[in-house]
């Protein structure tokens, strides 16, 4: 499990770590560091705010490429793409500037931070909500393309394949779908968008209208590849290896920044 659906929204279990660390630290603070309450709400907001744009620009730093050819993403701050230690440089820094004229404060509270961080750093690497791949390989499923034709996904080893779980319901769903449009003019790769329990027409007559041109566009009325590879909601997309192995999975929505790395590193 890498995501809970509340309803139509998707949170991520690494974000659901991260509230959790959070409350605790705030706990932590109240309890052992003596801050008066608005001395301690002060600096714990700004110190929410300090990570967030730290790890952000961080982030943004380390993927320029991307960012640079989609500068707006920058913003779209519900999407992934965080670096936790650059956040934890920002938050610290908040703090020593925070808590200068309190400086066992400043120290009791710089260690609760690193100390947090590192639960947080734990928690994402054990995973104890589960965090296994729920499909080792391309499954053996033959799903119909929109001139009625089978296509079996085994039959697609070769090339690296980015499997996406759609529908014109989902706005994330078709945010991402020119972003995976892209990625499929791209050299030894294939994108295959299955969409998840509608009509071709409704399919035919959202792709003709965004001028959207996939290689592998599929229909699943059945819903049978959000059963085999255990999603929770929409969108999830998977990457598999050139021998077939599924080697990477996100569920929600994907970044410029995200969707490049996967392609780059395999």
């Amino acid at each position: 499990m890498d995501a809970f659906a509340l309803g139509p929204v998707l949170i991520s279990v690494p974000r659901l770590y991260a509230i959790g660390c959070a409350l605790l630290l705030l706990l932590a603070a109240w309890l052992l560091l003596g801050l008066s309450s608005t001395d301690r709400t002060r600096w714990f907001n700004g110190l929410l705010l300090a990570w967030l744009v730290g790890a952000r620009l961080g982030h943004v730093a380390m993927n320029l490429d991307a960012y640079v050819a989609a500068p707006l993403d920058i913003l779209k701050l519900w999407q992934a793409g965080y670096h936790g230690l650059w956040g934890l440089l920002a938050a610290l820094i908040w703090t020593g500037w925070a808590l200068r004229d309190r400086l066992l404060s400043m120290i009791g509270a710089m260690g609760l931070i690193i100390g947090v961080s590192a639960l947080w750093l734990v928690l994402v690497t054990l995973a104890p909500l589960g965090g296994d791949m729920p499909l080792g390989e391309l499954p053996d499923i033959t799903l119909e393309n929109l001139d009625g034709e089978p296509v079996n996904l085994q039959d697609l080893r070769g090339e690296l394949v980015v499997v996406n779980l759609w529908a014109t319901w989902c706005p994330p769903c078709l945010r991402e779908m020119p972003l995976l449009a892209e990625a499929d003019e791209r050299e030894g790769v294939s994108v295959v968008v299955i969409n998840q329990g509608e009509e071709l027409l409704q399919v035919v007559r959202y792709l003709d209208e965004q001028a959207l041109v996939f290689r592998y566009p599929l229909l699943d009325p059945s819903q049978e590849m959000m059963k085999t590879v255990e999603s929770p909601g929409l969108p999830t997309t998977l990457l598999f290896d050139r021998e077939g192995r599924a080697v990477e999975r996100h569920v929600g929505e994907l970044s410029r920044a995200q969707l490049d790395g996967w392609l780059d590193r395999h």
